[in-house]
């Protein structure tokens, strides 16, 4: 059997995987250009999800699995999968560590103040005036319940936080205080200090946050978004700074990625930027190869327990 990386990993990721399957055949390529020769041969393709088009699946006349070593599907092409009916799995997950410790720290910088007392720092000024804030004992709402948000109401709890969750299916979960599904958002809305997004990118998902989700919210709400930036209406989400409608918005995904450079955001002292890194760890492909590693065994044994399995009719 064939199995085919379109994307870099590690020589010592490759030597584990030819060690620990001796009898497959492994093809690791850096990029889809290369790997593109190999592709009528492969019967399990590897790949971070961006590279992959209906016409080159249209060569993997042998495809039977697909494996995305990322959690982002939106540029997958699902209607060209799902006719030749092969099976994907995903990543999903494995950002859980580094986007929860992200999501405490910038909640903890934007309360502390930390970005003024740094430039205060850099100035020379000692300015013991500055308002600093607890987040112990806030309420927190995260939108999207899944691996990641659990990982920061976990996080949270260590806070004392009230942890409410808004997902599609509304069920339980744990380290949440409450769960309700996506059509009860605007009752939760004005009562959370915190608003976390952590929701991916699907047709469902389109600018869920727009001028009357942030009218809804409390002026001293801090608004944070690092699942996808098309769940925000930018320009809502700037006239609700603008206006002091929230108090501040923390964000790391946007809807044109990079943002541009004379995009407002940058300028705005109460909107922090940073350059879609909240789930950048140095275990990341660790992570993803031990999810594509269990699944592989499964695909050997011709079971039907994979993790992370997509629905491919509705990429997710």
């Amino acid at each position: 059997m064939t199995i085919l990386f379109s994307g870099a990993v590690s020589t010592r990721h490759q030597d584990r995987l030819q060690a620990d399957f001796p009898t497959e055949t492994f093809i690791f390529r850096d990029t889809m250009t290369e790997a593109q020769p190999f592709l009528s041969e492969a019967k399990v393709l590897v790949t971070y999800g961006e590279d992959l088009t209906p016409e080159l699946m249209g060569q993997a006349v042998q495809l039977e699995w697909i494996m995305v070593m990322s959690a982002g599907l939106e540029r997958m092409p699902f209607k060209a999968i799902e006719e030749k009916q092969v099976r994907v799995t995903n990543a999903r997950g494995i950002h859980k560590v580094p986007m929860g410790e992200y999501t405490i720290s910038m909640l903890l910088q934007t309360y502390r103040q930390e970005k003024l007392i740094s430039e205060n720092e850099g100035n020379q000024i000692w300015d013991k005036t500055v308002r600093v804030k607890e987040i112990t004992g806030k309420t927190i709402l995260i939108v999207g319940a899944g691996a990641i948000g659990e990982e920061i109401a976990r996080l949270a709890k260590a806070f004392q936080m009230k942890t409410w969750g808004i997902s599609r299916s509304g069920r339980s979960v744990k380290h949440f205080d409450v769960n309700e599904p996506m059509e009860n958002l605007h009752t939760l809305l004005p009562d959370a200090d915190f608003i976390v997004s952590v929701l991916p990118s699907t047709v469902e998902t389109q600018h869920v946050f727009t001028e009357k989700e942030f009218k809804l919210m409390s002026e001293q709400a801090v608004f944070m978004n690092i699942g996808r930036g098309q769940a925000v209406k930018s320009e809502d989400l700037l006239i609700a700074i603008q206006q002091e409608e929230i108090a501040h918005a923390i964000l790391d995904v946007f809807e044109t990625e990079p943002l541009p450079a004379e995009h407002p955001f940058w300028l705005e002292k109460n909107i922090t930027v940073t350059p879609h890194i909240s789930g950048v760890s140095s275990e990341y492909v660790t992570r993803a190869l031990e999810i594509f590693t269990e699944n592989l065994r499964v695909y050997q044994a011709e079971e039907n327990t994979y993790l992370n399995e997509i629905d491919t009719n509705r990429g997710y």
